[in-house]
């Protein structure tokens, strides 16, 4: 008798072991600020914002969300600084179980500018689907599913333009995830850029990752790779060092710590080891440095 399938990853988390180690904690391209707090009825209030290094342009929003667990209800409500006022509204395990239902509006008034999508996933033993509407855009339908057993991961993407009458977009993945290990083959853009990521976790303070990247639409600079690592210094306080050099040798450098309890700091370099000494006047320094703090309550 087989053994029950795991709930397999979603579409759009296909390789996200090596996207997060390769992408997340390396702030060197703004200064960053954010700030959460919980209220006792679970409202949850969370302001953030960040300067762009290379523009200076200021830029933050204020969120609230509400869960309301014994009917699986959330609402979230966020504003930003360029007038632009975002909603969703989510339904899960109410109907069936597995099934999540969100609907995620936005808009801009002084613009005129407006936004609606319609949500819904479905996920069970060895299976996971999901399906979005976009209401004003097209309307274009987009449904995505991934199957999985004993590890092995078989995934797919399409886009459908209503008003067109014919698929826009579609994609592909195969994969395999095991305990310490998973490697992520893609085929997006039509089958015109394909992608092969990999993660290890060496052991419980060691992580190693690398993604590549072909687009043949790129008549010149062939595969573009990036390959990177994590290792924990310190388990108490959260501290650890990540490092990655991409092809065209940049090279990033980043260092996260939890100060406190609810009090979090990253820090992120940049350096292009083929420009090290350039400075581009229009432009500035090649190198890149900033900084993240997450405070929490």
């Amino acid at each position: 008798m087989s053994l029950p399938q795991p709930v397999p990853p979603s579409w759009k988390d296909l390789g996200k072991s090596s996207n997060d180690l390769l992408s997340k904690d390396f702030p060197f391209t703004s200064a960053a600020l954010e700030v959460k707090t919980k209220t006792p009825s679970g409202v949850v209030f969370k302001v953030g914002g960040s300067q762009d290094n290379k523009t200076g342009i200021i830029t933050s929003d204020l969120e609230s969300k509400y869960n309301h667990k014994p009917y699986g209800f959330t609402y979230t409500q966020a504003w930003t600084t360029s007038n632009l006022l975002k909603s969703q509204f989510e339904l899960e395990n109410s109907f069936a179980k597995g099934l999540k239902i969100d609907l995620n509006t936005t808009l801009q008034p002084d613009k005129g500018s407006k936004s609606a999508v319609l949500n819904a996933a479905f996920k069970q033993s060895g299976f996971h689907t999901r399906a979005a509407l976009d209401i004003y855009k097209g309307p274009t339908f987009t449904a995505d599913t991934v199957v999985g057993r004993d590890g092995f991961l078989v995934g797919a993407e399409a886009a459908y333009n209503v008003t067109d009458g014919k698929v826009s977009r579609y994609a592909a993945a195969v994969g395999y995830n095991a305990a310490d290990y998973a490697v992520t083959v893609h085929g997006l853009n039509n089958f015109k850029t394909f992608t092969a990521s990999y993660y290890h976790r060496v052991n419980s303070d060691v992580e190693a990752g690398a993604k590549a990247v072909y687009d043949s639409k790129v008549t010149h600079g062939g595969v573009a790779l990036e390959v990177g690592g994590k290792t924990v210094l310190d388990r108490v306080s959260g501290a650890s060092v990540k490092a990655k050099i991409n092809s065209v040798g940049v090279v990033a450098l980043g260092y996260s710590q939890t100060i406190r309890p609810g009090v979090k700091a990253s820090f992120g370099l940049a350096l292009d080891t083929q420009k090290f000494n350039d400075v581009t006047p229009n432009v500035g320094p090649m190198h890149k440095v900033g900084a993240s703090f997450t405070f929490e309550s």
